[in-house]
C-alpha cells in the first residue's frame, strides 16, 4: 500500500534497546497527533505499543538496556605518526603508478604507424585519451610531458580538469502546481492521518471511511504524498524476508563420491496422469547407480530406492555426498534421516536455480528428446520397460562428451585410463601413416575426466597489497 513511496519489503525486527527507546519517545509525546506520527515514521502498530509496554513492566526489556562493552581505547602509540607518514608516501607511490600504467595503456590503443587515416575514430580516440588522463591527472610539471607522450592538447586537458573540479549542478526545486494543498490544508489533513482513529489505517481505508461518511478531503495519493514529505510512510505488515542460501560446490574425482537424484514426470495414458520416475546418477562418472518408477512422490519411496542402491554399490559411511533440488520428497524429515543414518552428507540447490543440480537436469533431457521417446505410456510396466533399455544404453553404450567421448560404465568402473591409452595408440598410428593430415601438432584422443564439478568456486583477483 505504499504506492512507491515505502522501502522495499522485509521482516522489520526491533531489537530491545530501540523498542526502549520508541517507548521512550511516546511517553514524551505531547498529544495524540504525535504519538500517531511516530507510528506511522517507525512503521508500528498501536497494539505493539501494548505489548512492549508489558514487556517493560514485566522486565523483559529491562535486562537488555545496551552496555558499553569491547576492549578499552588504548593509549597513544609513538610510532602512529610514522605508520600515518609511511601510509601517506604508499598511497601517493601508488597513484603514481597508478597514473603511469594508464599511461602506458592508452599509448598501446593509438593507431599505429602507417595504419590508414580515420578521422572519425581519431577524434574519439582523442576524447578518449583526455577524459582518461583528466581522471588521474598528472603533476603541475608533468602535464606537459604527458600530452606530448600522448598526442593530445594541453588546453583540451585543462578543460577537462576544469570540467571535472566543477561542482555538481544542483537540481532546481519543483514548482507548487497551482491546484495543490495549501499549507493549512496540508496540516489538517496530517493531524487526521495521525489521529488515534485513523493511526493504524492505510490512507485507502481511510478515504473510503470518510467518504462513507460524506467527508472529502483530498484523493489517496495526496495522502500517500503528505505521508512522504514527513517521512511516515514505513511496511508495517511482518513481510517475510528469505534468507540468503548458500552457492553448493561440490567436486567429485572418482566414482561414488557425489551423487545427484531427482524426480520427472512421464506421461501417463490419460489427461493429467502421469508416472513417477526417481533417477540416482553419479556425477564423476554420469552413470545412473539407481532408478524406480512410482505412482507417487514421496520420501518413502525414494527411501527404499536408496537403500538398496548403496548396498549394491557397497559405498561406506562417510565417502559419499548426495545432491538434490528442493523438492518436498527431498527436503522431507524422512530422507534427512536416513541420510544421517547411512552417513550421507546432504545438499540442496538454491531455490529457482537449475544450475546447481545440472547433471540430472541434463540426463533427463537426454532422456526425453531420444527418437524412440513416446509420447505417453500407456501403463506403468510399459514406461518400466522402456526406462530398462535406455538405462542400459545409457550405461553401457553412450558416448558421453562431457567424459572423453567414453560411456558412463566404462568411467564408473575404472577403464578410462586403458581405453584413452589404445586410443592414443591408435592415433598415433594414423598419424605416422599420414603425417600430412596433421599440420599443427599429433593427435590426441580426447581428455578423460579427472575432476566434476558442481558450481566450481570462483577465482578470487590478486590481491594489490
Amino acid at each position: 500500500m505504499s504506492r512507491g513511496y515505502a522501502e522495499p519489503s522485509r521482516r522489520r525486527t526491533f531489537t530491545a534497546p530501540k523498542k526502549l527507546r520508541i517507548l521512550k519517545e511516546i511517553d514524551q509525546a505531547a498529544g495524540t497527533g504525535e504519538i500517531g506520527a511516530i507510528l506511522r515514521r517507525h512503521g508500528l502498530y498501536s497494539s505493539a505499543l501494548c505489548e512492549w509496554r508489558r514487556q517493560r513492566e514485566a522486565g523483559a526489556l529491562g535486562g537488555l538496556t545496551p552496555v558499553k562493552r569491547g576492549p578499552q581505547p588504548a593509549g597513544s602509540n609513538p610510532l602512529s605518526a610514522k605508520l600515518t607518514a609511511a601510509q601517506r608516501e604508499n598511497a601517493q607511490l601508488r597513484r603514481r603508478l597508478d597514473r603511469a600504467e594508464a599511461i602506458i595503456e592508452l599509448q598501446k590503443t593509438r593507431r599505429p604507424a602507417g595504419a590508414a587515416a580515420d578521422p572519425a575514430a581519431d577524434r574519439a580516440q582523442q576524447r578518449s585519451l583526455t577524459e582518461a588522463l583528466a581522471a588521474t591527472p598528472p603533476a603541475l610539471g608533468a602535464i606537459s610531458a604527458s600530452c606530448a607522450a600522448l598526442g593530445i592538447s594541453r588546453a583540451s586537458l585543462q578543460r577537462s580538469i576544469r570540467r571535472r573540479s566543477r561542482p555538481p549542478n544542483l537540481a532546481k526545486a519543483r514548482p507548487s502546481p497551482p491546484r495543490t494543498l495549501q499549507t493549512g490544508p496540508r496540516q489538517n489533513v496530517l493531524n487526521l492521518l495521525r489521529s488515534p482513529r485513523f493511526a493504524d489505517l492505510a490512507p485507502a481505508e481511510i478515504y473510503a471511511t470518510l467518504l462513507d461518511e460524506g467527508i472529502y478531503h483530498c484523493s489517496i495519493s495526496t495522502m500517500y504524498r503528505i505521508l512522504a514529505e514527513n517521512s511516515e510512510v514505513r511496511e508495517r505488515r511482518r513481510q517475510l524476508r528469505h534468507p540468503a542460501y548458500t552457492k553448493p560446490e561440490l567436486l567429485a574425482v572418482v566414482p561414488n563420491q557425489v551423487w545427484s537424484w531427482d524426480i520427472t514426470k512421464l506421461k501417463g495414458p490419460a489427461k493429467w496422469t502421469y508416472f513417477y520416475l526417481y533417477v540416482i546418477l553419479d556425477i564423476f562418472s554420469r552413470r545412473v547407480v539407481g532408478w524406480c518408477i512410482a505412482d507417487a512422490e514421496n520420501a518413502s519411496l525414494f527411501k527404499e530406492l536408496f537403500d538398496d542402491t548403496m548396498l549394491k554399490h557397497d559405498v561406506p559411511p562417510g565417502q559419499l555426498t548426495l545432491h538434490a533440488d528442493r523438492g518436498a520428497p527431498m527436503k522431507a524429515k524422512a530422507t534427512t534421516f536416513l541420510l544421517a543414518d547411512l552417513g550421507v552428507t546432504k545438499s540442496h540447490s538454491r531455490p529457482h536455480v537449475s544450475n546447481d543440480n545440472p547433471f540430472s537436469e541434463s540426463h533427463f533431457k537426454t532422456l526425453k528428446y531420444q527418437p524412440t521417446f513416446p509420447k505417453f505410456f500407456a501403463c506403468i510396466e510399459d514406461a518400466k520397460a522402456f526406462c530398462r533399455a535406455f538405462f542400459a544404453w545409457y550405461n553401457q553404450a553412450h558416448h558421453h562428451v562431457g567424459l572423453g567421448l567414453m560411456t558412463p560404465d566404462q568411467v564408473h568402473y575404472g577403464q578410462a585410463d586403458a581405453i584413452h591409452a589404445a586410443r592414443q595408440i591408435t592415433l598415433n598410428a594414423a598419424c605416422a601413416a599420414h603425417p600430412e593430415r596433421f599440420v599443427k601438432k599429433p593427435p590426441t584422443p580426447p581428455q578423460k575426466p579427472t575432476a566434476v564439478w558442481i558450481n566450481p568456486p570462483q577465482a578470487k583477483p590478486p590481491s594489490l597489497n
